[in-house]
């Protein structure tokens, strides 16, 4: 057994791993209702389109760019510390979510929560790593992705109900008591562990801030223009903020390898199967961030579906991973990463297919149910695998940043993926719309959101969403190749 799992008494361990539980349940409950709730946003304060976008993408753009620090946080200054201290900022700012009076408010305390999150969530990794056993892990970790699919499952269905008998503002008011739940098994079972010891002034000045400036400036300069241009075309401001965006992302590795604490420390940078499994965090949370974001899309603006049914129709997606992940992270254990990443990538792959090639005109269980079944035995086959094998890649010591890092690469990779999506799939309906509108002899606007706004053109919306699934498809297959990079057995790590 390692020092840092002696650290945690045996029967210590399932309290600990259920508060990590409950905080991912917070922010993968909170990131499912949220698409839910925006109508009901834009009826209630008067948010305009652009507003609602920024109400989901203000809270990814911190999460992504924070929560490296988040990690590096909690190995300097105590995880269970830091760990408590986000469950309660985040807690804090959905209850200021809930009582918004305008949509800037909104956005505001949005910020505030992925704050919150940026500092909690990579924590939830870091303490399991830090509290199990090398040998157990992968099961303990597969148990948390189980309980985690389940609650982000039942999320949308759960806040279907509470916007649809109490309104929007409960979705965030339900973060309230998980979260004293959450705190107060912290307090009273989670031991403290610190990696890195010295004076709390010292530590926060040490921290890589030019790097996290960089990584805002460049995710949302990158995020903006590729949201922006399918609306405004590319103009001077689309350019500028996407030229700026490219920019201080290319320069985020001259920045880390000069900063005196990095958010990617070299060691874990250095390491080939980190650098991998990171790749492939990238490709298949992107990926599926993509498909998550373009479903809505196909089932209510293509097929007529109402936003409860949405939520219905993503059940068998959570239900297998939540079935499926715990068995998956033993198997990892005992044969490795390589062949069920890889097995998982071509899975996602021929799930895309299924959505892309569906019958337009079919219904959820021809046309939607293969494909969403299929992408959670995906999922369920290869999340626990991947996610054991980064933490598992980088010392014991950087847990929480070799966490932070992953996260930031999936919260990343979602920013863009649905953004860039997003943006081919505008593209891809605006060039057709002509053309159907002739063929069709049917009102078709020229925009997208015009369409979905009057309920007009639901083929051509279903026509080009089609070219969002096989986008995603691509993603798949790349992962697929990539997994190769992965250990192909128990053994130690290539790259320390």
């Amino acid at each position: 057994m390692n020092d840092l799992a002696a650290a945690c008494p045996r029967d210590d361990r399932p309290w600990v791993l259920t508060a990590t539980i409950l905080a991912s349940a917070m922010a993968f409950i909170d990131g499912s209702v949220t698409p839910i709730i925006l109508p009901r946003v834009a009826e209630d304060l008067g948010a305009s389109f652009a507003a609602l976008q920024w109400v989901t993408n203000i809270y990814l753009l911190a999460l992504s760019a924070l929560i490296v620090v988040g990690g590096s946080l909690g190995d300097r200054l105590g995880r269970r510390r830091v760990f408590a201290a986000g469950v309660v900022l985040f807690a804090v700012a959905s209850i200021a979510c809930a009582a918004a009076m305008s949509a800037e408010a909104l956005i505001a305390a949005r910020a505030v929560q992925g704050v919150g999150a940026a500092v909690m969530i990579p924590q939830s990794l870091a303490i399991i790593t830090a509290s199990y056993p090398k040998e157990e892990r992968g099961g303990a970790i597969g148990f948390w992705a189980s309980a985690s699919a389940l609650t982000t499952t039942l999320g949308p269905v759960i806040g279907g109900l509470l916007v649809d008998s109490l309104g929007w503002r409960s979705a965030f008011w339900i973060n309230a008591p998980l979260a004293a739940a959450c705190v107060a098994i912290t307090l009273w079972r989670m031991p403290e562990i610190r990696q890195e010891r010295g004076a709390a002034v010292r530590i926060w000045r040490d921290l890589d801030w030019a790097g996290a400036a960089a990584l805002v400036i460049g995710l949302g300069g990158a995020s903006w223009a590729l949201i922006a241009a399918p609306e405004q075309g590319v103009t001077v401001e689309v350019l500028v903020a996407g030229l700026i965006g490219l920019a201080a992302l290319a320069l985020t590795p001259w920045i880390e390898r000069r900063a005196r604490q990095p958010i990617a420390p070299p060691a874990l940078m250095a390491n080939r199967v980190f650098l991998a499994a990171n790749l492939l965090t990238f490709l298949l949370y992107g990926g599926l961030s993509a498909v998550m974001f373009l479903l809505p899309f196909d089932l209510i603006g293509g097929r007529g579906y109402g936003a409860w049914e949405v939520g219905v129709s993503m059940l068998p997606f959570g239900v297998l991973i939540g079935l499926l992940s715990r068995l998956s992270g033993r198997l990892g254990d005992r044969f490795g990463p390589r062949d069920p990443v890889t097995v998982g990538g071509a899975m996602f792959t021929l799930a895309c297919l299924l959505l892309a090639f569906g019958d337009p005109e079919g219904g959820y269980w021809t046309a939607i149910f293969p494909g969403v079944t299929l992408m959670g035995a995906a999922f369920a086959v290869c999340i626990a695998p991947l996610t054991t094998a980064v933490m598992n890649a980088g010392p014991e010591g950087m847990s929480g940043a070799a966490s932070g890092v992953n996260n930031a690469v999936s919260r990343g990779a979602a920013l863009l993926a649905v953004a860039g999506v997003g943006a081919i799939v505008s593209y891809a309906y605006s060039s057709s719309a002509p053309f159907w509108e002739n063929m069709h002899g049917e009102e078709t606007p020229n925009v997208l959101q015009g369409a979905l706004a009057q309920g007009l053109a639901q083929g051509l919306i279903t026509e080009s969403v089609r070219v969002g699934y096989l986008v995603c498809a691509v993603l798949g297959l790349m992962a697929a190749a990539a997994a190769r990079g992965l250990p192909g057995r128990p053994g130690p790590v290539v790259g320390r």
